[in-house]
């Protein structure tokens, strides 16, 4: 669900272990970076600006954690002050096209990564380095691009591993190259034998390959290795968290062991939050959205308090109490607050599907379904995933009897032509759209939109030629079908001559579907038998009211061929042979 998150872009920077807490040095920094310790480089790079302020290097580092923290207007600031700075140091205008990549603004971005290339050194790589990176991280990622880049920075430098690593992650991100990928990896251990990294992009190859057992295996050895090596039990909780999410849970027993996979998945995070020693807000933040993707509310709910409060906080902290107050408190007019606050503060391309999932459904059950069915749909295209999500919605709607909702919310799935749940969310759409308008119909309400629109429905399931859709629901839309159309018909015995009879089409086919059940060596279960008794004694009674009393009889007489002891059938046979 998350899949934008840098949580889970496995960031494979190259590096070793960090140093001493007393080390105020920019190659310090630099390793604490890559050991995922933000806040530590955070300080020390602050504390660099101050004292060496005419190296253009330091805003470059420092730049480079704030966009790792997700806050990209904070790291335009400090490249701008490098570049004011340090004019000719380069990377600073790298920083500010990495910016750009981050907002989307792809143009903007390429101008900026030309000016920065355009007279580099023999041995200067680091900018193409960086720029390579920068494609592999981006929120819509340049797979060949980042391979162009790192390739010419690899042309200027080939004993740096980390340049072979980032390779090797472009190449994983392209998929179909996991060979190449490997070839990358391994050409950076042979540079480096104790590049942990390297070990990580090649286990990260296996999961990807969907062998998440090997995998974890694979990390669980590099942590046994090097235990005070942060990033790998990150890279532990991500493969066990996407374990439990393949795991069935449709019974006690198999939930029972989708939260114990998932327990052990958030004990890992915790350990790398442990190893890593960082409780920063943005830390928490990560760590916050981890129990997102592992729908942890619970825990989630403790983060949340934790960070609400925090001066500048990252404004996804309203996406996790909107969460909380939608999965856990059903606090459906808080939940509409928080998200209200959450598309307010934070830009456009940090909103992720599950924000206007939720969002939509806190509106929808405050019973602001005009504003709700926009945002679903809006969750629905940028995560197709999210099918089962909204149907869950319309079942829980229709369980509670607010069948005009549970209509409006079936109706998304209803229109997604091709996919797996078409037909079902047609059924659930007709019966939702008959309910709501039999319940106008009670209260002498016209129901004319909703039955028509129940028949609409029920008609995508009665045109289909999908063999699965017509054992399981044609029976059913045909018989809906009917009794939707007796409420559209004038079935009045004092005004005959304005029966249509626009429910016998319906009711015929279902007689005609049942009947080949029977033929092709069926059983009639007592569901049909009530329906064909139905069917039968509906048409029976429109043919008696327009007059027609010889097909009225063929009717009745069917009906008690199929239960002889139908006292409607019975009535009516005795009137009309009296």
């Amino acid at each position: 669900m998350m899949t934008k998150s840098k949580l889970f872009l496995s960031l494979a920077l190259a590096g070793a272990f960090v140093g001493s807490a007393s080390a105020q040095s920019l190659k310090d920094a630099q390793t604490a970076i890559k050991a995922e310790q933000y806040d530590k480089a955070k300080g020390i790079l602050q504390s660099l600006v101050q004292k060496k302020g005419k190296d253009g290097q330091n805003y470059f580092y420092l730049g480079q954690v704030y966009l790792i923290n997700e806050k990209a207007d904070s790291a335009a600031v400090f490249f701008n002050e490098g570049l004011v700075n340090a004019p000719k140091e380069v990377l600073n205008t790298v920083g500010l096209g990495i910016v750009d990549l981050q907002k989307n603004n792809v143009s903007a971005a390429e101008q900026k990564f030309a000016q920065a290339t355009s007279s580099l050194g023999k041995k200067d790589y680091l900018p193409l380095y960086y720029i390579g990176r920068a494609y592999i991280d981006a929120p819509k990622p340049d797979y060949a691009k980042a391979v162009d880049y790192l390739s010419q920075a690899k042309a200027k430098n080939a004993k740096d591993a980390s340049v072979s690593v980032a390779l090797g992650d472009a190449y994983v991100g392209m998929g179909g190259q996991a060979s190449q990928a490997f070839l990358s990896y391994q050409e950076a251990e042979n540079l480096d034998p104790n590049l942990v990294e390297a070990r990580i992009g090649k286990a990260i190859i296996v999961r990807r390959a969907q062998a998440f057992e090997e995998a974890l295996t694979q990390f669980e050895t590099i942590a046994s290795e090097y235990p005070n090596y942060g990033p790998v039990y990150r890279q532990i909780a991500e493969t066990q968290l996407q374990i439990a999410k393949r795991l069935p849970d449709t019974n006690d027993a198999e939930k029972a062991a989708y939260e114990t996979q998932v327990s052990k998945a958030v004990d890992s995070y915790k350990k790398y939050l442990e190893v890593t020693g960082d409780n920063s807000p943005e830390a928490l933040v990560r760590y916050a959205d981890f129990l997102v993707y592992g729908q942890q509310y619970e825990q989630l709910k403790s983060v949340a308090q934790k960070l609400e409060n925090v001066p500048g906080v990252d404004a996804k902290v309203f996406r996790y109490l909107g969460l909380i107050a939608v999965n856990q408190e059903k606090d459906y007019a808080k939940g509409v607050e928080y998200f209200g606050k959450l598309f307010a503060s934070a830009d456009a391309d940090r909103l992720i599907d599950i924000d206007y999932l939720f969002a939509g459904l806190a509106y929808v059950e405050t019973g602001d379904v005009e504003k709700g069915l926009p945002l679903l749909k809006t969750a629905l295209e940028k995560n197709p995933e999210m099918m089962p999500e909204i149907g869950s919605a319309g079942m829980v709607a229709y369980g509670q009897g607010k069948y005009d909702v549970a209509a409006a919310i079936f109706n998304i799935p209803a229109n997604q032509k091709g996919t797996d749940f078409y037909y079902e969310a047609n059924y659930f759409l007709g019966n939702a759209n008959f309910r709501a308008g039999s319940a106008k119909k009670e209260k002498e309400q016209d129901a004319t939109k909703e039955l028509n629109d129940a028949i609409k429905a029920f008609d995508v399931i009665i045109k289909s030629n999908d063999q699965k859709v017509y054992d399981e629901y044609l029976a059913d839309a045909l018989y809906m079908t009917g009794f939707a159309n007796m409420q559209l018909d004038v079935i009045d015995p004092e005004t005959p001559e304005l029966a249509k009879g626009l429910f016998v089409p319906a009711f015929d086919q279902l007689v005609q579907v049942l009947n080949d059940k029977k033929t092709k060596g069926g059983t009639w279960s007592d569901d049909d038998i009530n329906k064909l008794v139905d069917s039968y004694n509906n048409v029976g009674y429109y043919y008696l009211l327009k007059g027609d009393n010889k097909k009225a009889l063929q009717y009745f007489q069917n009906t008690i061929k199929v239960k002889p002891d139908d006292e409607n059938a019975q009535a009516y046979l005795d009137y009309l042979k009296g």
